[in-house]
């Protein structure tokens, strides 16, 4: 019996045969009727119909049966119970032999329901991927925790002191303006950039220290294809005896040689920085154009990287360092920028509106 109709004609037929010999066996008695012969049910709601039919403690055919014993001569009252309770033995056998089929056809249903036909094909899931920034980010810590430096990371909301003081800016600097900085109050503000985070890793461990910090920034500008009052920066600081701009030089050239996997020419042009002296815009050779000049390097040959030189000796001071001891250089540049020569992006903002047919594209 594999089929549920199989099952449903035993059944019935079975509950036929014991009506039959119920009645042949005790004609005197009656049997309440019960129509299985064309029921639409389950096999297992159909079993237990005729289960509570014949077995049930209370309502049950041979359960009323035993209840009228009573009405019997005493001298029959034996016999006739022990004929009860034989014909009640048969109807457990063969209502137990028909829930064993029933047992095995309903694993059978299960499984079949639970198939998987393995010759379908499958669901194809779209998997996530970094965002352009975070694998540019990656990437440039990659190189770096390579060279030796440690990855380091700070408070985007901290001091005057960090933000300022200890960089050495003087008070009248522009950067300190409200024009430039989104101040909280009076003692703090969103980082301009992450040199304080160099701050709080001169205080928190001595030279030598190699680390780099990358991390959000915010400054008051007006979006545009080039800016964003939020954006993406990675500094580096290097400080420890005898460190040299030619330590700085190999550092960033070692740095854009394993960024670009080709060699790069590095040059450093006299700038302004109050928390280094000597410092310097970065400069390095057009890497599309090989210096002839182009469109990415604006026909000049050369695209600048960022800001560096040697740590200001104040800035040492603010963090107990020696710097009669102790020398260092600092450089720090944006990832967005980075990301955007890597990836020929030509306008930043993109990378904040969550367009997937953009982001998918990386």
């Amino acid at each position: 019996m594999t089929d549920a109709q199989s099952l449903q004609a035993a059944i019935a037929a079975a509950h036929q045969r014991l009506a039959a010999v119920f009645l042949e066996r005790f004609p005197e008695w009656s049997l309440p009727p019960l129509d299985v012969s064309a029921s639409a049910a389950a096999p297992r709601r159909q079993w237990q119909a005729v289960n509570d039919y014949w077995l049930a403690r209370k309502q049950g055919a041979l359960a009323l049966q035993l209840r009228q014993l009573g009405t019997l001569p005493p001298d029959a009252r034996p016999a006739r119970g022990a004929a009860l309770n034989a014909f009640k033995s048969e109807v457990e056998a063969a209502l137990t032999d028909l829930e064993r089929h029933i047992k095995a056809f309903e694993e059978a249903e299960a499984i079949r329901r639970e198939a998987v036909d393995v010759t379908l094909p499958g669901l194809a899931r779209r998997r996530g991927r970094a965002h352009p920034l975070t694998q540019i980010r990656e990437r440039i810590e990659d190189i770096f925790v390579a060279m030796g430096y440690a990855v380091e990371d700070g408070p985007e909301v901290d001091t005057v002191f960090y933000n300022f003081d200890a960089l050495n800016i003087p008070p009248d600097h522009p950067a300190r303006e409200m024009t430039d900085t989104f101040y909280i109050n009076d003692e703090l503000a969103l980082r301009s950039q992450t040199s304080n985070v160099q701050i709080h890793a001169m205080q928190r461990r001595r030279p030598p220290l190699r680390v780099i910090a990358p991390g959000r920034v915010f400054r008051r500008d007006e979006p545009d294809a080039t800016h964003n009052p939020m954006f993406f920066q990675v500094e580096g600081l290097n400080v420890a005896r005898g460190i040299t701009m030619a330590d700085l030089k190999g550092t960033l050239q070692a740095f854009l040689t394993r960024l670009f996997e080709r060699p790069v020419t590095l040059r450093f042009r006299p700038s302004y920085f109050p928390f280094v002296e000597p410092g310097a815009e970065t400069d390095f050779q057009c890497i599309f154009c090989s210096g002839t000049g182009c469109r990415v390097c604006k026909r000049t040959g050369w695209i600048e990287l960022g800001g560096s030189g040697m740590v200001h000796p104040n800035v040492l001071r603010a963090c107990r360092i020696d710097p009669a001891e102790f020398s260092g250089f600092a450089f720090g540049f944006g990832i967005d920028r980075m990301a955007a020569l890597l990836y020929g992006i030509d306008d930043i903002r993109l990378y904040f509106e969550n367009d997937l047919r953009f982001l998918s594209q990386f």
